[in-house]
């Protein structure tokens, strides 16, 4: 029998889930405040998809996909992102048409085979927001806020919001110009990736994680030095609405991200050095996979680097609390009782818990102790005999009688 989960996944067991259900609850009251409405998308798609929107010079394209021919002998990808999969389900179901912008999130899982680290694995899971039809600048400072605001809600401290401007396509052509002309006097220490990168694309290169690759690239010309009016205007409105927001940030003219969609504003934010947030503006990824002209901007978040964070900082809540009730039964006449009354209990909305295991009264009581239960209540022949039974509260082993006639709502006043 296989016992253990594959490299670079992670089991999330019952003790553990009130975490994610913690970070969750809290995204999606914050989003609803936002005016973000959530979408679903399947767990793979076209591999087309992720080659013409991610990149086939990125990593992710090129390294970390899960990818595989179906029976049809279709190929197809475990989704390594959120954001090509919602722009394609942004067109395929004409969001395009509603009230603009279309402002959506997302709780997904994603796939990408790399070496699993702290708070990286194999499969991971991902908050995202997307926004489509703005290309304001306030767009751009909205999505940040939203994230900046989430971080801060969860109680972290020390944030850092770093953000850079990559450019547009115009600009970007005579920075490719002098990138090729930097790299290419290192063409005997680039790696064989980054070689073929040198013409096609010559920014990935600043991106990519070989150590060698990795120290040239900090020599390289940096784009923001060199962006068009519009690029330069746009990133400089960005950053006086930031402020004007009271948000925090410093200019790294080193962000590139590792996705080829980016144009203009992209941003980082760090809690502990780790980045736990990262995204940008693509105003040509919709157009690219087949839609109108149409600008976007969104991030991506993780959730186990996220909550990883978080537990490292004693900011999660305790572990929510087992049964209200244990009700504890001697007999076939009382367990029968039992388990009717927990029914009423449950419809009540009362947690409530009995016997399934026909074990001794004994036994009974270590159960209850095991699940934390608040209460518990031993039925045998004489509770049912006079239609009450004594509810002992286990954290001070108080005891108060309730009717059996109308159980639920006794207890109701005593809890």
């Amino acid at each position: 029998m296989l016992t253990k989960a594959p490299r670079g996944t992670k089991d999330v067991p019952p003790n553990e889930v009130y975490k994610w259900r913690y970070a969750e609850d809290a995204i999606r009251a914050l989003c609803a405040c936002f005016g973000f409405q959530e979408i679903r998308v399947p767990v793979f798609e076209h591999t087309e998809l992720y080659e013409r929107g991610v990149g086939d010079t990125t990593d992710v394209v090129q390294k970390e996909m899960y990818t595989f021919e179906d029976k049809g002998g279709r190929s197809v990808t475990l989704r390594p992102e959120g954001t090509a999969g919602v722009v394609r389900a942004y067109l395929e179901n004409n969001l395009y048409a509603e009230a603009a912008p279309a402002k959506l999130f997302y709780l997904m899982s994603c796939y990408r085979y790399e070496k699993p680290q702290a708070g990286r694995l194999r499969e991971f899971h991902q908050f995202g927001v997307e926004t489509f039809g703005a290309s304001s600048p306030e767009a751009d400072a909205e999505t940040i806020s939203l994230a900046m605001q989430l971080l801060a809600a969860l109680g972290l401290d020390g944030l850092k919001l770093f953000i850079n401007s990559v450019g547009c396509p115009v600009c970007r052509t005579e920075y490719n110009k002098k990138l090729r002309a930097y790299f290419g006097q290192y063409t005997d220490r680039l790696c064989q990736t980054c070689l073929a990168r040198l013409e096609k694309n010559p920014m990935r290169i600043i991106d990519c994680k070989n150590p060698v690759c990795k120290e040239i690239g900090k020599g390289a010309p940096m784009l923001i030095d060199g962006q068009c009016g519009t690029c330069e205007a746009h990133f400089n409105s960005v950053r006086e609405i930031l402020s004007s927001l009271g948000i925090a940030f410093e200019t790294d003219p080193t962000i590139v991200r590792g996705l080829d969609y980016y144009t203009t504003t992209v941003f980082e934010i760090k809690a502990e050095e780790l980045v736990v947030c990262g995204g940008g503006r693509y105003n040509n990824l919709v157009a690219r996979l087949g839609g109108a002209d149409t600008p976007g901007i969104g991030f991506g978040m993780g959730l186990e680097r996220l909550i990883m964070t978080l537990e490292r900082n004693n900011l999660l809540p305790e572990k929510p609390e087992g049964a209200e009730v244990y009700l504890a039964s001697v007999g076939d006449a009382a367990a029968r009782t039992a388990q009717r009354l927990t029914y009423e209990l449950r419809r009540a909305g009362i947690r409530a818990e009995s016997d399934l295991m026909k074990r001794s009264v004994k036994a009974q009581m270590k159960y209850a102790d095991k699940i934390n239960a608040k209460y518990v209540a031993v039925l045998g022949e004489d509770e049912l005999s006079a239609g009450r039974v004594n509810v002992k509260r286990m954290s001070t082993g108080e005891q108060v009688p309730i009717d059996l006639d109308g159980f639920a709502s006794g207890l109701k006043q005593l809890l």
